[in-house]
C-alpha cells in the first residue's frame, strides 16, 4: 500500500490557519465585517474569505474606510470585485464625517486624511453593530502591529489596550464581548510581505494596476515620491518628473509614496522583495515616518 504524503507547503499552512480563523469568527460572532480598501493584503484577506466558505457565499459585508483621496485604480478595483461576488459594501466616508463637523481636516502642504479614519469607522461600527472586524494587518509590518493578538479586543469606546488584551494559547480564541464592545480579528497576523505575494501569484489574484510598473508623474517629498494628485498638495518648490514606479502598499494619495521600480509581473516583484531590505511602510507611507509611535497612537485611538 502506497504511503500518503501530508507534508504541507508554507502557503499552505498559513492558508490553513487564516481560513480557520475567519471559520471561528463567523461562527462565533453574530455580526462580522471585513475591512476592504482594495489593497493587496484585503484582496488576499477576501479571497481567503472566499475559500473558507465555497461554494457558498462569503456571509458577512465587506466594509471601505474611505478618505475620498484614493487612487482611481484601488475604487475601480473595489467596486468591480464587490460586484462580482454579490457583496454588501458599506462605505465609512472621511468627507462625509469632515461635512458634518465630526472631524477637522488638516491644513497644510502635508495635510492627510489617513488619521481621520477613526471617528468614520467607529461610527459605522456602532451604527451596523458590528461585533468583529476582519483586518489585513501583519506582525512584520512594524512594531505595533507585532505585539497585536489575532483576536484583539476593543473596548465600548473602539480603542486598544496592550495590556488589556486576552491570552492566546495554540489556536484558541477569546470571543467572549459585552453589548456595545467589538474585536478586531487579523487573519493574516503571520504573513509577511513576500507570503502574500507568493500566494497572490500561486492563487492568481488580479490587482490594481498601480502595484505593478508604470510611468507616472511625481514628485519628491522627505526622501519620497508622491503622485502629482491635488490630494498631495504639492507646492511650487516640488518639480514634477516622469518616473517608473511602482507601489508596494496602497492608501491615502497625500501619504503613499511610490518606489522606482521595473517589476512589471509578479515574478519580478517577488524577486524585488525577496532582495530589498527596507520595510514597505518604511519605503512608502509618510505618516508612519512621521513618529516611531505614529502607528501605536492610532492604534490607542481606535483605527487599526
Amino acid at each position: 500500500m502506497q504511503r500518503a504524503d501530508y507534508l504541507m507547503s508554507q502557503l499552505d499552512v498559513l492558508e490553513a490557519e487564516s481560513i480557520h480563523i475567519i471559520r471561528e469568527v463567523a461562527a462565533e460572532f453574530e455580526r462580522p465585517v471585513l475591512l476592504f480598501s482594495g489593497g493587496k493584503d484585503s484582496i488576499v484577506m477576501l479571497r481567503l474569505a472566499e475559500k473558507a466558505f465555497a461554494p457558498a457565499p462569503i456571509p458577512f459585508p465587506v466594509m471601505h474606510v474611505d478618505t475620498g483621496h484614493n487612487f482611481d485604480e484601488v475604487i475601480e478595483y473595489r467596486d468591480r470585485k464587490v460586484a462580482e461576488l454579490g457583496l454588501r459594501l458599506v462605505v465609512a466616508s472621511v468627507q462625509e464625517a469632515i461635512d458634518t463637523g465630526l472631524v477637522v481636516e488638516q491644513k497644510g502642504r502635508r495635510a492627510s486624511r489617513n488619521s481621520l479614519q477613526t471617528v468614520p469607522l467607529l461610527n459605522a461600527i456602532e451604527k451596523h453593530e458590528f461585533t468583529a472586524a476582519f483586518g489585513g494587518a501583519r506582525r512584520d509590518e512594524e512594531k505595533a502591529r507585532a505585539k497585536e493578538r489575532v483576536v484583539s479586543f476593543r473596548d465600548e469606546f473602539g480603542q486598544w489596550d496592550p495590556k488589556n488584551q486576552r491570552p492566546e494559547l495554540w489556536n484558541l480564541y477569546n470571543t467572549k464581548i459585552h453589548r456595545g464592545e467589538h474585536v478586531r480579528v487579523f487573519p493574516i497576523s503571520n504573513w509577511t510581505e513576500l507570503d502574500i505575494w507568493d500566494y497572490i501569484r500561486r492563487e492568481e489574484i488580479e490587482l490594481p494596476g498601480i502595484y505593478f510598473s508604470h510611468t507616472r508623474q511625481v514628485f519628491e517629498r522627505d526622501g519620497m515620491l508622491l503622485a502629482d494628485l491635488p490630494p498631495a498638495n504639492r507646492g511650487e518648490d516640488e518639480p514634477v518628473f516622469d518616473a517608473v514606479v511602482r507601489y508596494r502598499t496602497v492608501g491615502d494619495i497625500s501619504c503613499t509614496g511610490a518606489v522606482k521600480s521595473t517589476a512589471s509581473t509578479l515574478d519580478d516583484i517577488i524577486e524585488e522583495i525577496q532582495a530589498t531590505r527596507i520595510t514597505e511602510r518604511g519605503a512608502t507611507r509618510a505618516d508612519d515616518r512621521a513618529s516611531e509611535a505614529a502607528m501605536e497612537d492610532r492604534k490607542k485611538e481606535g483605527y487599526f
